[in-house]
């Protein structure tokens, strides 16, 4: 004889089965979702700076052991030319290079017992001490960290050359005194070394527009006005800027006031400066 199952039990079965099932739901909605991982620490990236690269005060220096993660320290270069490292204490950096500060931090670690035979990693990662100032008709002015020597060509390459509107020449005024230099940028990329000095930090370099370094031509010419003056102009080829002489004018009749001075015995093969006016007279008939 089969046994029965009353009906009041048969309805309560599904109550009975989302009773258990409640518990597991509701601990389901109640964990939190996991918590999305840190992002990494926007650390430094190493500058490649030349093996001849000096440190100075200010450089921020990476050090650390090969190998090991027990030592190692990221470290400003003092006003005194000193940095802080764990263990060694004070030591010299300025002055000295990447390749020199890591034997120096490898005997102090060996002196002080801590090692017997580290390998020391020493990085360069912001250059804080050696610039120039580069201001004008540039791609990009500002200041340029120098990671190594460099001619005032290639400090021009870096900052993108001279904008549409420069001169063509740059006035480099060096940090330890003594007067501006002008050098003209066609013999910067054409000439030697002589033509093409080696820049030093603190020196500050400028690009003028062309628009402020001009010469005027007046008189009997086709069409005067303000021309620029470029690298080698003479008076010959400041007529032919002007449109050369009209039929009234003649080629031996110029003046030109420089600095408010006229000047005496020009001949059309003689230079023209910024500033120059320039007047074509009339021809005798």
């Amino acid at each position: 004889m089969k046994k029965m199952i009353p009906r009041s039990l048969l309805r309560l079965a599904p109550l009975g089965a989302l009773v258990l099932l409640a518990p597991a739901t509701a601990l389901a909605q109640a964990t939190p979702p996991a918590a999305p991982a840190p992002a990494a620490p926007n650390t430094p990236q190493a500058t490649a700076v030349d093996s001849s690269y000096l440190l100075g005060p200010g450089d921020v220096i990476e050090i650390g052991l090969v190998g090991r993660a027990d030592f190692g320290s990221r470290a400003r270069v003092s006003t005194d030319g000193t940095i802080q490292l764990p263990m060694i204490g004070s030591i010299p950096a300025a002055q000295r290079t990447v390749l020199q500060l890591a034997d120096d931090v490898r005997q102090a670690l060996i002196k002080g017992g801590f090692y017997s035979d580290p390998v020391v990693r020493t990085e360069v990662v912001g250059i804080n001490s050696r610039y120039v100032t580069v201001l004008g008709s540039v791609g990009n002015p500002g200041l340029l960290p120098l990671d190594r020597n460099y001619r005032l060509s290639e400090i021009l390459a870096r900052v993108g050359g001279k904008a549409g509107n420069g001169a063509d020449y740059i006035i480099l005024t060096p940090a330890a005194g003594g007067p501006s230099q002008r050098y003209s940028i066609p013999q910067l990329a054409s000439g030697g070394p002589e033509k093409d000095p080696m820049v030093h930090t603190g020196d500050k370099i400028f690009i003028p527009t062309a628009e402020n370094e001009v010469f005027y031509i007046s008189g009997q010419v086709n069409s005067p006005g303000a021309f620029p003056v470029t690298e080698g102009l003479t008076v010959r080829m400041a007529i032919a800027k002007g449109g050369g002489v009209n039929e009234n004018g003649s080629e031996k009749k110029v003046k030109i006031v420089r600095d408010g001075k006229p000047l005496k015995g020009i001949k059309l093969e003689d230079p023209i400066k910024v500033g120059d006016i320039v007047t074509i007279g009339e021809r005798l008939f």
